[in-house]
């Protein structure tokens, strides 16, 4: 009888028990959709190597080593009218070559921010802010001692205000009629050339500086951007944007171009095949041309820049998805 009164309390304890469990993992999964109410996590971390080796290589060659990061995250916000998307992109790429010095085949620092307040379907009054700039300086090859770049050199930031399509999660086309384009450049003496298109530095006939470069320039002007992201194929996702920008009051027919593609093929859980492309044009920055390949700039002049960088290597991808309460 008592053997029988014993288990009876434990299976009542244990009812018990599972039911606080029960009722403990209810409150957990509502606490935790409660933190993601409307909210969207997504990103990428992704390093990728190469290594060249010779060793007596009768057809010459140096050893070389190079890596490049990315490093991606997004933070959306989307419930009832309203619509806040967020995002840390940063990239950087190194590469050695035999016994020289390190270089930079890649700096970048992206914060983006946007909110929106639906009016229409699929539309929505906005407002934008995205800053862009460098990690380290950037040197002019083989001269490793000419710095041509810097951090907060050129630093771009875009004000914007205007209106934002969104068809599809993956699509967005932002259009603002009134957007403030300001190019910083803290380095004084990349400021003092006039880099980036600030005002350069006045020096009187001996040389003497006169009056130091500006460190900044303010532009007002129309700007588009569209963003594109989705899995096109399985293990395959495409991620593009398109910045364009024109300045209302000087040369607008010659409107500032900065494109961004990444391709990512993922081939199993952390190792992923990768193509990234960027093309600019800015109006305002002079590149040193040689025109007769003699191996002498004789001039400068805006000039489309492209860069492109393919790898292979370790990655990391995390999604959370929307989860809205009741």
């Amino acid at each position: 009888m008592k053997k029988k009164l014993i288990i009876l309390i434990i299976i009542i304890s244990f009812n018990n028990l599972s039911g606080q469990i029960t009722e403990l993992e209810k409150e957990l999964k509502k606490k935790n959709k409660d933190s993601l109410n409307g909210w969207s996590f997504n990103g990428l971390a992704s390093i990728n190597f190469s290594q060249t080796a010779l060793i007596n290589w009768a057809s010459g060659g140096e050893n070389s080593i190079s890596g490049h990061g990315i490093f991606n995250i997004n933070a959306n916000y989307l419930k009832n009218k309203n619509s806040w998307d967020n995002s840390l992109d940063l990239m950087y790429g190194m590469f050695i070559e035999g016994k020289k010095k390190l270089k930079k085949t890649d700096d970048k620092i992206e914060l983006f921010s946007k909110y929106g307040r639906e009016f229409s379907k699929n539309l929505y009054i906005s407002s934008l802010l995205d800053f862009k700039t460098q990690m380290t300086p950037g040197y002019n090859y083989p001269n490793d001692s000419l710095i041509i770049s810097d951090f907060m050199s050129p630093a771009y930031l875009y004000l914007a205000a205007g209106i934002d399509y969104k068809p599809f999660d993956f699509l967005t086309a932002f259009i603002s009629p009134i957007t403030g384009k300001f190019t910083f450049v803290y380095n004084q003496s990349l400021a003092n050339n006039g880099a980036f298109g600030v005002e350069p530095a006045i020096y009187d006939e001996h040389g003497n500086l006169l009056k130091k470069g500006k460190n900044s320039r303010s532009e007002i002007g129309g700007y588009i951007r569209l963003a594109f992201d989705k899995e096109i194929l399985t293990n395959v996702t495409l991620k593009s944007k398109i910045d364009l920008f024109s300045n209302y009051l000087y040369k607008p027919q010659n409107i500032d171009i900065d494109w961004e593609l990444l391709i990512s093929m993922k081939i199993n859980k952390y190792i992923t095949v990768s193509i990234s492309t960027r093309l600019i044009y800015d109006d305002d920055v002079m590149i040193e041309i040689d025109s007769n390949n003699d191996g002498i700039v004789d001039k400068k002049g805006p000039r489309i820049q492209f860069k492109e960088i393919f790898g292979i290597g370790f990655s990391y991808k995390f999604d959370k998805k929307r989860v809205s309460v009741d």
